[in-house]
């Protein structure tokens, strides 16, 4: 009878080595951590494992990548909201604090953040890398010509060798050489 190999993510019995350290709470940390933006080196840090054991806990125990993976995507999504928002600007409500004749008086102001030039250049260089790089590539091709091959040109020109160009020149040919 042949042997079944078991299905991706299916909890595999402990045959030999070390017991697993991971806890079914783990699932649970592991997203309120990428929220954090923990790396998984931070994580392996974290749980006092290694980064290898981060990578073997997400293929073998159900919902552990998952809530990883939930949690940075939910990160990242409101970093990038936040980046957006400051690079084109916004208003917001602010609660300003007033002394008026001894007494204290708060009012809900609108408080208008401009626009970022530094957030606003960050998110086109993510988003459209090409075009707003930090440095342009500029390619340019020299032609480099050493004073010898200008030579070789002119006595070509007059029809002549090299040396024969040279000779009735005065040009001493081993000062090109």
């Amino acid at each position: 009878m042949a042997k079944q190999k078991p299905k991706k993510n299916e909890e595999k019995k402990n045959l030999g080595g070390a017991p697993t350290l991971w806890k079914p709470e783990y699932n649970d940390q592991a997203y309120k951590l990428a929220l954090l933006g923990y790396t998984d080196k931070e994580l392996a840090d974290f749980w006092g494992v290694c980064e290898a054991t981060i990578n073997n806990w997400k293929h073998d125990h159900d919902g552990f990548l998952e809530s990883l993976q939930k949690g940075k995507d939910l990160a990242d999504a409101e970093i990038a909201s936040s980046l957006y928002q400051r690079a084109k600007g916004y208003t917001c409500k602010e609660t300003k604090a007033f002394c008026f004749e001894g007494c204290i008086i708060t009012e809900d102001v609108d408080k208008n953040y401009p626009p970022d030039t530094a957030a606003a250049f960050i998110w086109l260089k993510n988003r459209q890398g090409k075009l707003w790089q930090d440095r342009q590539e500029i390619k340019h091709e020299i032609e480099a010509k050493t004073d010898f091959d200008k030579l070789c040109e002119m006595a070509e020109k007059e029809g002549l060798k090299v040396e024969d160009y040279c000779k009735r020149e005065g040009i001493n040919l081993d000062d090109y050489r």
